[in-house]
């Protein structure tokens, strides 16, 4: 009697372990009754029929990341290799029809980005791959989503997190985009030089302009003291013509003496006679009024041409 009554149970106790059952959080369990689909459990402690129910799978409801590398080529014919991450979820009211429609979803997803990617890529050159991997991104995620709803499944994010090309590629793509920055640089160093040879050669001409301007004032200031000095000695009785020869002469012993106070330097004397500052003075007066009447007649020359041009 006591043997049956613990075999009863003992039995008792594995039934009740057996029809007791947890479901993770974020996780369904699928329930078979005799090989049918019963029910799905959510997380939490769950009861079912020894012997008659069975746990036939899990899913996890979690999000999931799935990386598929693909290579194609591009309209320039370059070969490229991307890297597209998909994030993607079991939708929770469609356990049953991801559990029982696909059995390898990861296939599946791979097959799609490998069709969207080799339809989308070979339509681009190179550059425009980097520049609009987020349209391709948009591309994958909109054929996934309508493609794998019906299976249960909710595509959240697809993302292009790399695009390596032929490494023989990139050395091209690396020295022309050196050689532009190079042509950038020697363009600034031009410019550079430009300015500073412009700026100096309005430093100098702005120096030029200053000292003939000093030159200039320089004769102002002298031909003005030269008036005022024969203004003087025509006071004391000296007449222009003897005050000039006399400027002329003190010039010129000043002139002799600031050159002999020069080492290293040759000294030529003029002649020294009574009459040689009145001579020097007549002789510079005869050269001025020579030039002016040879400008005179180089003017009436220009003036006649122009006028026989005229009536010819």
């Amino acid at each position: 009697m006591n043997f049956y009554l613990i075999a009863i149970a003992f039995f008792g106790v594995i039934f009740i372990i057996s029809s007791i059952f947890t479901v993770k959080q974020q996780s369904a369990a699928i329930i078979e009754r005799f090989g049918k689909f019963q029910s799905i459990r959510q997380s939490g402690l769950q009861f079912k029929i020894p012997l008659v129910d069975r746990i036939s799978g899990r899913l996890s409801l979690k999000i999931q990341q799935l990386d598929v590398i693909i290579e194609t080529k591009t309209k320039d014919d370059v070969f490229v290799r991307l890297k597209v991450s998909v994030q993607y979820k079991v939708i929770k009211n469609k356990v049953e029809d991801a559990f029982y429609k696909l059995d390898y979803p990861h296939d599946q997803i791979t097959s799609y980005v490998f069709d969207v990617v080799r339809a989308e890529v070979p339509k681009m050159i190179l550059d425009h791959v980097f520049l609009k991997k987020d349209d391709i991104a948009i591309a994958v995620k909109s054929e996934l989503n309508e493609a794998m709803l019906d299976y249960g499944y909710d595509i959240i994010k697809t993302l292009v997190t790399d695009i390596d090309p032929d490494a023989q590629v990139k050395e091209a793509m690396n020295r022309i985009n050196a050689a532009d920055r190079e042509k950038t640089a020697a363009q600034y160093e031009g410019d550079a030089q430009r300015i500073l040879i412009v700026e100096k050669a309005k430093a100098e001409a702005e120096s030029k302009r200053l000292q003939g301007q000093g030159i200039a004032d320089q004769r102002r200031e002298i031909a003005r003291g030269l008036e005022e000095s024969v203004e003087v000695l025509n006071k004391v009785g000296i007449n222009s013509q003897e005050a000039s020869a006399l400027i002329v002469v003190t010039q010129h012993y000043d002139t002799l003496q600031a050159i002999g106070g020069e080492t290293n330097s040759n000294l030529i004397l003029l002649p020294n006679s009574p009459q040689a500052g009145s001579n020097m003075l007549n002789d510079m007066v005869a050269s001025f009024a020579a030039s002016n009447e040879i400008g005179e007649a180089m003017k009436e020359a220009k003036l006649n041409k122009k006028r026989q041009n005229k009536d010819s």
